[in-house]
Order: C-alpha cells, then sequence, then structure tokens
C-alpha cells in the first residue's frame, strides 16, 4: 500500500472502576478495528480502570482486576499482529505508574508509564502516580511476562524502519517539550497519546490545534484517543474526543459526546513523513544531544484494504472552498506585490514593463503589478502594458488585453509583430507557411526582445508572466517569454493562477468592467497562441491538447517535486484523487509526458530570472530545485513502463 499505515483512535463506553464492562468494550473495539485492517489501535488514558477513580487506584482489587483483563485483552489479540496500546494503572515495587501498554498477537511488547504528572486546577494525579523517570526498573514481570519498562521505549517494525512507534500520555504533550519531540528525533514517525482530557469552553479547538501542531513540529503521525462519556462527572465531563493528524494536516477527528463505542480510522503515509525528514536538518542533529533509547522489535504483515482512508485532493495547492482559500489567495497576492515591489524600489525603476495577452499568465502579473504600484504609492502609469497580436491572436484575446488595461489604468500599447517575424522569416530562410517550431519561437523572442527595448527606452525592467506549471513542462521559448527581469508568477501553477484571477473578479475591489474582462479571461482556453486561428476566428492551439490537462500536471508536480514519490505511487494516488474524471490509461499517458518533459527542460530551469517563493514547492535553482540538466529520466520511465 506505498506506505500507507492504518492507525485506529478509541473511545470505548465507561462505567468508571468496572474493569470487566471496560474489558468488554475494548474487546468490541479491537474487532472492530481488526475488521477494518488497523495496524494499530489505540485506547485512551487509564482505559482498562477509568480515569476517574480517585483513591480507588490505591485498591489492590481494582489494580489486580485491571492485571486479570489485561490478560483477556492478549489472549484475544492472539491470531493478530495489529498493536494495540491500552492504558492501566500498575504498581511497580513502591509506586503506582500511570502507563501505555502495548501489545500484540499474545505478546506484551513494551510498558512506558507517564512522564509529566498533572497536579493543578482538576487534576490531582500526583497523589496517586509518579512519573516514570523515576523509577530505575527497566523491566516488569506482567501476565507471565517479562516486558521492557520506561519513558525510553520505542517500537520498531523490523521489515520496515520508517515505522517506529512512540507513546506518550495526555499532559506529557501539554509540557514545554513533550516526550514525542524527543521520540521524534530518535525516529519514531508514528507518535500515539492516551489521554483524558475533560471538556471546557474552547478547549477542543485548542486540543485540535495542540495535535496538529505536534504532529508538525515533529514530522509525524500523531494518533490522540481521549476518554469518553461515562467518565466520573463529580467535577468533570469527558466527551471522546479523538484526533489524528499527519505532519500539521489534520486527517480524522470523532464526534464528541457519543453514548456507543468510537473507532476513528485514518491511512498514514510513512514515506511522505520520511522524504520530509530527509530535507529537514533538524532531525539530523548529534545523536549525543539526545536521552538514549531502547528499541522494540516488531513485525507485520503488509496488507492492503480494498478503500483508502486518505482524502486525496485533485488539485493539492488549492485550499478547500472556504475561509482558508480566501486568506491563501490574499497571502499569495502580498508575497508577489511585495517582491515587485521591492525588486522596482530597489532598481530605482521608473517603468514596469509587461506584455499583455488577454490570457491568465499576463493577466495575473498585471494584477499584481497593479496592487505593487498601490502599495508603494505611485500611479499605475508607470505600467507600461503591450499588447502585442501576431499571427496567432484572436479578437477575443486582443481586445480583452485592450479592455483589461483600459479598466487598470495603465499605460497602453499596442504593436503588431508580423511585419518583424515576416521579415525575420525572409533573413533566416524560413518559409512562413511551414508553421514549426521556429515559426513558433520567432514570434516568442520578438515578443521579448519588444519588451526589453521598450524596459531600455523607458528606464524600466521586464516582468515575466510565465508560471511555475510551464516551468515544470519546459512550457516556454528559450531567450523568449522563458526570460524577464523578474517572474512575478514563477511560484504559481496553472491550477492556482486561475484561482487568484478569480479570487480578484469576485473580491469588488474593481470596477464592473474590469471584473467581466477577468471573468472573460477566465474562460478563454489556455493557448500561447503561436498558431493562426480556426477559420471562424477561434483559439485552434490549445495547450492542454498538446501537454495535457495542467491540473494533472500540477498533481504530479506536486507529488515529484514535494516528496519525491515513485511513479506507481503517484499513478496509485492519482487514481485516488482523479476518480470517475480520469481513466488509468489517460493519467499514465500524461504522466509519462510529464516526466519526460521534466528532465528535458532543466536547462530552461537551470537559468531562471528572479521571482517569489510562494508556496511549498518552487522550481528556482537558486532556492529549492537543484537538477543537473542532463540528468537521464531512464529509471523514472522505465518504472512507468512496467505499470503498462
Amino acid at each position: 500500500m506505498f506506505s500507507l499505515f492504518r492507525v485506529a483512535a478509541a473511545a470505548p463506553k465507561v462505567k468508571v472502576a468496572d474493569v470487566a464492562f471496560l474489558q468488554e468494550q475494548m474487546i468490541q473495539l479491537m474487532d472492530e478495528a481488526r475488521k477494518n485492517l488497523a495496524s494499530l489501535l489505540v485506547f485512551p488514558e487509564l482505559s482498562l480502570s477509568s480515569y476517574t477513580c480517585g483513591d480507588l487506584f490505591f485498591q489492590t482489587p481494582l489494580l489486580s482486576q485491571c492485571q486479570t483483563a489485561l490478560a483477556q485483552l492478549l489472549e484475544h489479540s492472539k491470531g493478530s499482529d495489529m498493536i494495540t496500546v491500552v492504558g492501566m494503572p500498575l504498581a511497580v515495587k513502591n509506586a503506582l505508574y500511570n502507563c501505555a501498554v502495548f501489545l500484540q498477537d499474545g505478546i506484551l511488547l513494551g510498558v512506558v508509564p507517564k512522564t509529566h504528572i498533572p497536579n493543578y486546577q482538576e487534576f490531582y494525579e500526583k497523589r496517586w502516580f509518579a512519573s516514570g523517570t523515576q523509577c530505575q526498573e527497566t523491566s516488569v514481570l506482567l501476565c507471565g511476562q517479562t516486558v521492557p519498562f520506561g519513558t525510553d521505549l520505542l517500537f520498531t517494525d523490523a521489515a520496515h524502519p520508517e515505522l517506529t512507534i512512540g507513546a506518550e500520555i495526555c499532559e506529557d504533550l501539554w509540557a514545554p517539550i513533550p516526550p514525542s519531540s524527543y521520540q521524534a528525533l530518535q525516529g519514531a514517525t508514528v507518535l500515539v497519546n492516551l489521554s483524558a482530557s475533560n471538556e471546557l469552553a474552547t478547549k477542543p479547538g485548542y486540543r485540535r490545534q495542540l495535535v496538529t501542531h505536534q504532529s508538525a513540529s515533529t514530522v509525524s503521525a500523531y494518533v490522540y484517543a481521549s476518554a469518553a462519556l461515562g467518565e466520573s462527572t463529580q467535577d468533570t465531563v469527558f466527551s471522546g474526543h479523538c484526533l489524528i493528524a499527519e505532519n500539521g494536516t489534520l486527517l480524522a477527528e470523532s464526534q464528541r459526546f457519543q453514548q456507543e463505542n468510537q473507532l476513528l480510522l485514518a491511512d498514514v503515509d510513512l514515506e511522505l513523513l520520511a522524504s520530509d525528514r530527509r530535507k529537514n536538518t533538524s532531525f539530523s542533529q548529534p545523536e549525543q544531544t539526545l536521552p538514549p533509547a531502547r528499541y522494540i522489535s516488531f513485525s507485520q504483515a503488509e496488507t492492503t484494504p480494498d478503500v483508502c482512508l486518505r482524502t486525496v485532493s485533485p488539485h493539492p495547492f488549492i485550499p478547500k472552498e472556504d475561509q482558508n482559500l480566501q486568506s491563501r489567495c490574499e497571502d499569495i497576492f502580498r508575497i508577489q506585490v511585495a517582491g515587485l515591489a521591492k525588486r522596482f524600489l530597489h532598481t530605482r525603476a521608473k517603468t514596469m514593463v509587461l506584455g499583455i495577452s488577454g490570457g491568465l499568465d499576463s493577466t495575473l502579473a498585471l494584477l499584481v503589478a497593479a496592487k505593487a504600484c498601490d502599495f508603494i504609492g505611485v500611479d499605475r502609469s508607470v505600467i507600461l502594458g503591450v499588447t502585442m497580436p501576431g499571427f496567432g491572436t484572436t479578437d477575443r484575446t486582443y481586445q480583452n488585453a485592450l479592455a483589461l488595461m483600459d479598466a487598470l489604468g495603465v499605460t497602453k500599447r499596442e504593436i503588431s509583430i508580423a511585419d518583424a517575424a515576416l521579415q525575420h522569416f525572409k533573413d533566416i530562410g524560413h518559409d512562413p507557411d511551414i508553421h514549426d517550431v521556429t515559426y513558433e519561437n520567432t514570434q516568442a523572442r520578438e515578443r521579448t526582445q519588444i519588451l526589453m527595448d521598450l524596459a531600455n527606452c523607458n528606464g524600466g525592467f521586464v516582468i515575466g508572466t510565465g508560471d511555475l506549471s510551464e516551468l515544470a513542462l519546459g512550457w516556454a521559448t528559450y531567450n523568449g517569454d522563458h526570460m524577464s527581469m523578474y517572474g512575478v508568477n514563477a511560484g504559481v501553477p496553472k491550477t492556482l493562477v486561475r484561482v487568484l484571477v478569480r479570487h480578484v473578479a469576485q473580491s469588488g475591489t474593481l470596477s464592473a468592467e474590469a471584473a467581466r474582462v477577468l471573468e472573460d479571461v477566465l474562460d478563454t482556453p489556455v493557448s500561447p497562441e503561436l498558431l493562426p486561428p480556426d477559420t471562424d476566428g477561434n483559439i485552434q492551439q490549445k495547450t492542454e491538447d498538446i501537454v495535457g490537462p495542467y491540473e494533472l500536471h500540477d498533481f504530479f508536480l506536486y507529488y515529484v517535486v514535494r516528496f519525491g514519490f515513485s511513479p506507481a505511487k503517484i499513478l496509485y494516488l492519482a487514481q485516488l484523487a482523479f476518480a470517475g474524471q480520469y481513466d488509468r490509461q489517460t493519467l499514465l499517458k500524461w504522466l509519462k509526458n510529464f516526466y519526460r518533459r521534466f528532465f528535458q527542460q532543466q536547462f530552461k530551469r537551470s537559468c531562471l530570472p528572479d521571482g517569489p517563493k510562494v508556496g511549498t514547492i518552487s522550481l528556482s535553482p537558486r532556492g529549492d530545485w537543484r537538477m543537473p540538466s542532463d540528468a537521464e529520466s531512464t529509471l523514472w520511465l522505465a518504472q512507468l513502463e512496467t505499470l503498462e
């Protein structure tokens, strides 16, 4: 399953100190987790006894019954390699410890005692429990087995070391430096928290934030299981709030205040975590700075569930349609505007020069330039927008280019490239009736020459309009539209360009005419317009018919560059994301095209102009992506051949 690991957090029904009842609920949830092919199941803090027992923790019958119940759970675990983590009070020598017990297939793998014992406000745990750091014992006799004991235990899959599990208990996460922070540096990729966190107004949001943040700071999967309804309501109420997060993203969350047993499931991606950790130098600090750890080995058979429990977005660069989308768009605009404003002021330029085609990319660049002028307090007339109609220009894009410049109040200029291109064809001996790459690139380079020379004439610099997706595919004419003095869209993928333009169109900050033009630009097919239109004057050269759908290429780009996944895994994720939209063969066809172009076109990215990074992925040769221009794609393409 491409390093996908299924985890579960359980919130069983509770009767305080009724160990037999609690054991029965836990067995039911173990069976349900097995049916759902979970590889790891986490129960709440003190789940075998209930959390709110108070001074009953000092009662020998309760402690003894918990061990009896553990033996029953251990017996029930036989025949399954699912790892189950249960909470229980455990007496060791002269102290009582609040523990997480790991068991698998009839074997107790280890016992991890709680480190931080809260003793403030509604919590009074130091009355009953000692910190695990105070115990000198490294093993305990439990259920007839000698079991590793201590806060230093980590549990590692013998065949898959990228799966290492660390445990902490409730308050440990609230500490200034949680034990899981050290566990992550020692290799733990899956962190579990057995918790009994009571409910207060606003606390669920804080708890959610705490779990997701810890998963982000440790680059881990974090499985949080909390005590449910049924705990004593003498002074507090519990809701069974369970959470599963991965590297800062909340994968799953339970409903609170449910009267029945709850099981929360999610598939976490261990390869994703490993990829991010390899890039993060904080995870390679010297071993001597970390407390020692003991690694307990276990093994699990690989399972292949019929259904993946991950939501794979077809548009990974675009947040869901909610408030995040609006704030994301505003942030990206601020980054682009700030970058351009700084460059304009630093160069003491008098003019911003850019070509306006009536297409998406130049429209976004023009909007950024207009905002940059507003930001630094100069009139928008310093923007020199140039429309350069050629052999493929349609009336629709031409009129949109003119109307948008008028609506935004920039300086407008029109220069046809037709005569210059025809003269160039004559000079080099090229037949203009042959519509080959020379025919196309001549137009692109002529436009760039005009813009560069106009910048010289007017004391300005050229703003590049090409986007991140075009850079990935090499869909730019070398030393043509490939070149500028500052590329404001260099970090924005095509799918996001469309979202940003729509955001501005619908923001209500522009005139009705400007908004109308933007909506028509959004409705226009993506095209370089380098080939003549059809007999009806419509765009004939459509980019996505040639290189493939940009939504697919942006998807491929995200997983190739961000995580370095294999072609097989990217194809699998694409099938999940685009189910019902593209069939497997179509996805495979364009994935092969992406890899081929991505490797072949690196030479264009190796000499890119400056431009701002706006998201997690950038192809700048100075920043995020350093790739030889003559690297071979054989390995990746060979893997794709096997998939056919």
